[in-house]
């Protein structure tokens, strides 16, 4: 598929979620997807090999959760092939992100994106997300396909400033897991995001401290 083909299905999906982004962004977002399907011929980065669902079910389904970023610092915890840590920090090039991953064909796949992409405000970091301790802590933290809500809150805890939140990507069984979070944290908003031509319906589960 051309890339003036694959621009097409991303301007259209943006533009069902509402989302606008320069015209050099999204060519950059596909400059992206086709680093990452040359890489995924070898490393086995994502289950998904068709670039035209690359779009819709990894681009729009990361960029559905930028009307829910704040300002600041943003960790990508579990970031595998960059997603949503990628395409977020190319929308929001003010925003400072970190790629975090224990895998180390993973975190080869992010420094060598972010350096033929040129992301200056992108670090990757190669560890355990149980070992890795900031210097500084993070106003969000965003999670995609990670593990349970409590068990993404568990792990992600040490990383998050008092008042930031935690934005994570979650099928179906949501709803379930909203039941068993940890004392201390709330659900402060759960959205759904109907992906473009992705199928299944999303959400996105915004977690804060409770202030009681």
């Amino acid at each position: 598929m051309p890339d003036s083909e694959l621009l097409d299905r991303l301007g259209g999906g943006l533009q069902q979620l509402g989302i606008t982004l320069p015209a050099t962004a999204q060519e950059r977002l596909i400059t992206y997807l086709r680093l990452l399907e040359r890489w995924n011929r070898a490393y086995n980065l994502t289950a998904v090999r068709d670039i035209r669902q690359m779009v819709s079910r990894h681009l729009l389904d990361s960029l559905a959760v930028l009307p829910l970023l704040r300002n600041g610092r943003l960790i990508d915890v579990g970031s595998g092939a960059g997603l949503p840590g990628i395409p977020l920090a190319m929308a929001r090039p003010e925003m400072r992100c970190v790629l975090l991953d224990s895998n180390a064909k993973k975190t080869r796949f992010l420094i060598q994106a972010a350096a033929e992409l040129e992301l200056s405000n992108v670090e990757v970091v190669h560890s355990r997300v149980e070992e890795y301790r900031p210097a500084e802590l993070f106003d969000m933290v965003t999670t995609r396909a990670f593990a349970s809500l409590a068990e993404t809150i568990r792990c992600t805890r040490p990383l998050l400033a008092d008042r930031g939140r935690l934005v994570a990507l979650k099928g179906v069984n949501v709803q379930r897991e909203s039941e068993d979070l940890p004392d201390g944290f709330i659900i402060s908003e759960l959205r759904p995001l109907q992906i473009p031509d992705a199928g299944s319906l999303r959400y996105a589960a915004v977690i804060q401290r409770s202030r009681h």
